[in-house]
C-alpha cells in the first residue's frame, strides 16, 4: 500500500494515480493543499509541491518524473509488453521527451495556469494569492492548449498511441493534464477528432474512474467530462 499526497485537480498528481491504476496498485490519498505550506510536507518535499509518494522501505518519493520512474523499476518488468517504459533505449528516450512536454512544457503554458485560476484560486486566501481569477492569463493559457491539443491529435494519427505502438506514460500524462483542464470546459475537443478519438480510448481504462468521480464543490464538471462518448 502506497500513501500519496495530492490535490484531485494536480495534473501531475493525476498522472501518478493514473500510473497506479495501471500498475493495479493500491494506494491511500492525502489531500495536500501546497499553498498552505504545511511544515510537515515540507518536511517530505522542501519543494512544497505535489504529488509525494510514500512506499514502504524508500525516503519520500517527489515528482512525478520520479514517481514514474520508481514505479518501473520496481514494478514494470513484470508487465512485459505493457509496461509503461518500454524496453528499448530508443522507444524509452521518446516516453521521456513526451512525458516532459506535457508534465513541464504543457504544464508551464496550459494546464498549470488554468488550475491555478480556475480552481485554485478559490480556496486560496488572498495572502496565499487567492483572489478572481485572472481572465488574462485564462485567456492566454486557453490559447495554448489549442496547439498543443493540434500536437496530440498529429501524434494521435501518426501512431497507435502517443509515443510508439503501447499505452506508456505518455498517454497518461497528457490525459492527466487534459482531464483537469476538461472539468472546468478548457478543452476545444471539436477542433481536432484525432486528439478527441485518443483521448476516449484512454479515459475509458479502467484506471481512469476514480479521476472522473472527482467532484468540486460548487462547481460542476463539463458535459464532456465523464462522458466517454463525448
Amino acid at each position: 500500500m502506497f500513501t500519496l499526497f495530492h490535490h484531485p485537480f494536480c495534473p501531475h498528481s493525476r498522472f501518478v494515480r493514473l500510473a497506479l491504476g495501471e500498475y493495479g496498485l493500491d494506494v491511500r490519498l492525502v489531500e495536500e493543499r501546497v499553498w498552505e505550506r504545511r511544515e510537515a510536507f515540507l518536511a517530505l518535499n522542501p519543494a512544497g509541491a505535489t504529488p509525494v509518494m510514500i512506499a514502504e522501505g524508500a525516503p519520500p518519493i517527489p515528482s512525478a518524473a520520479i514517481i514514474g520512474e520508481y514505479l518501473d523499476e520496481m514494478h514494470g518488468e513484470g508487465l512485459e509488453d505493457h509496461r509503461m517504459l518500454p524496453k528499448t533505449q530508443a522507444e524509452r528516450i521518446e516516453v521521456r521527451r513526451l512525458m516532459a512536454w506535457f508534465n513541464e512544457k504543457f504544464y508551464e503554458e496550459a494546464s498549470g495556469p488554468l488550475v491555478t485560476e480556475r480552481i485554485y484560486k478559490r480556496y486560496m486566501t488572498e495572502e496565499d494569492g487567492g483572489g478572481p481569477p485572472s481572465t488574462d492569463v485564462i485567456r492566454a493559457a486557453k490559447t495554448n492548449v489549442r496547439y498543443h491539443l493540434a500536437y496530440i491529435g498529429w501524434l494521435a494519427r501518426s501512431r497507435n498511441f502517443l509515443a510508439g505502438d503501447t499505452l506508456t506514460y505518455a498517454d497518461l500524462a497528457a490525459a492527466a493534464h487534459l482531464s483537469a483542464i476538461d472539468y472546468v470546459g478548457d478543452v476545444p475537443w471539436a477542433e481536432d477528432e484525432g486528439a478527441k478519438a485518443w483521448y476516449a480510448r484512454i479515459k475509458s481504462r479502467p484506471s481512469f474512474r476514480p479521476l472522473l468521480s472527482e467532484w468540486l464543490a460548487g462547481v460542476p464538471a463539463s458535459p464532456t467530462y465523464v462522458d466517454l462518448d463525448f
